[in-house]
């Protein structure tokens, strides 16, 4: 199942960018085979299935602190591909599980590292969530409204979007590139990097002066009138974006304004008087209304659906673009492959529940795996996943 099918990945659990980074290659079609520390069992609770950034992985627990939990990792890491982590700069070396231990096992090992600030420079060992990253980026400063403080951007930018997607590109790269040296080597993932990175063509227009460094004033960050959202009569919202000249007429047409009596679309000292005009007018009907008045009109307006709304909107459910697994509505794979066609093989696993299948999968022997177990280097729990 998927274009990335036989493709082995270890996955240190982690949060954040690792673990999406694993969903989407486990979505993809590689099999992923996360380490979770050996716990005691009382402290995995039921809510595994909930994670569903962990969906589809086999769980094996080891305990990290035990030469023999090392040493299994160490054999896990000769059959495998790709190895992810996402640790501060050095837990891995004095776990005895750096990059030159692992390629001592399987020089072709991919080494993924994925952390807030990198692996070297002035912050690399200090703590940080995605809120750090991002304003150190320069890209949390640019989101929110003119004359109000920066809107943090839930986790999908720093995360999700600037470390996730960027292990991901990282890993695939990586391992085009093996073809030909038969080498591994060390992907170095820094939000802040891949943060930098996503805000490229944002520096273009600040050097070219199209954009000004001041949040809610340019095209795009709500400052422009036809590009922004709108509140409807009933307290929900309408998404606008139109910003050629024929997708703008077609707006104000359906809104029922004549541009002969506005300011004109471009002269942006007049883009407050024209906002409160548009809002005006988006206020006189509900949401569903201007769904309805807009539909098949290209004006690049739409609704804004809440989370729970966005399944059941038709678009979507034509797209297949959110699914059930195990009672759980989620979003499916993307992207879609016409002839390897990816998919969710079930729901996150608790903490070691896959221990012993695992590790003989990946050949360990019988005796082998039954003496980690007894000694407490790795642990099976039963199937709590809830």
């Amino acid at each position: 199942m998927g274009p990335l099918k036989g493709l082995k990945v270890i996955e240190m659990a982690g949060l954040g960018p690792t673990p999406f980074g694993g969903m989407v290659l486990c979505d993809l079609g590689a099999d992923v085979l996360r380490i979770d520390r050996a716990v005691p069992v009382p402290s995995i609770g039921p809510s595994a299935r909930f994670d569903l950034l962990g969906r589809g992985r086999k769980s094996v627990a080891l305990d990290l602190k035990r030469p023999e939990g090392v040493e299994a990792v160490l054999r896990l890491v000769e059959k495998a591909d790709v190895l992810m982590e996402g640790f501060r700069p050095g837990v891995m070396e004095r776990l005895g599980l750096s990059p030159n231990a692992c390629w001592i096992r399987n020089a072709s090992l991919v080494y993924a590292r994925t952390t807030g600030w990198g692996q070297s420079g002035t912050l690399a060992t200090t703590a940080g969530h995605d809120i750090n990253y991002i304003g150190l980026a320069g890209a949390l400063h640019a989101i929110g409204r003119h004359e109000q403080p920066p809107t943090p951007p839930h986790s999908f930018l720093g995360d999700f979007g600037a470390g996730g997607s960027m292990l991901v590109a990282g890993v695939l790269a990586a391992l085009y590139e093996v073809r030909s040296s038969g080498k591994g080597q060390v992907i170095d993932v820094s939000i802040v990097d891949g943060t930098a990175q996503l805000m490229t063509s944002l520096w273009g227009r600040l050097a070219h002066g199209s954009w000004r460094d001041e949040r809610g004033t340019n095209m795009l960050d709500s400052g422009a009138p036809f590009y922004d959202v709108y509140e409807t009569s009933d307290g929900k919202y309408m998404s606008v974006g139109a910003l050629e000249p024929g997708f703008y007429a077609n707006l104000l047409r359906v809104l029922g304004l004549n541009v002969g009596e506005l300011p004109s679309q471009h002269d942006q000292s007049r883009w407050p008087e024209l906002k409160a005009r548009i809002a005006a007018a988006f206020k006189t009907r509900t949401r569903h209304d201007w769904e309805e008045a807009f539909g098949g009109v290209d004006a690049c307006v739409s609704p804004v659906l809440s989370v729970a709304e966005a399944p059941s909107h038709p678009h979507n459910i034509d797209r297949q673009a959110f699914v059930e697994v195990e009672g759980l509505t989620q979003p499916a794979p993307s992207p879609r492959f016409s002839r390897t066609p990816s998919g969710i093989r079930g729901a996150a696993p608790c903490a070691g529940q896959d221990t012993e299948e695992s590790l003989l999968a990946w050949g360990f022997g019988q005796s082998e795996v039954h003496a980690l177990l007894r000694s407490g280097a790795a642990m099976q729990v039963g199937n709590t996943n809830a």
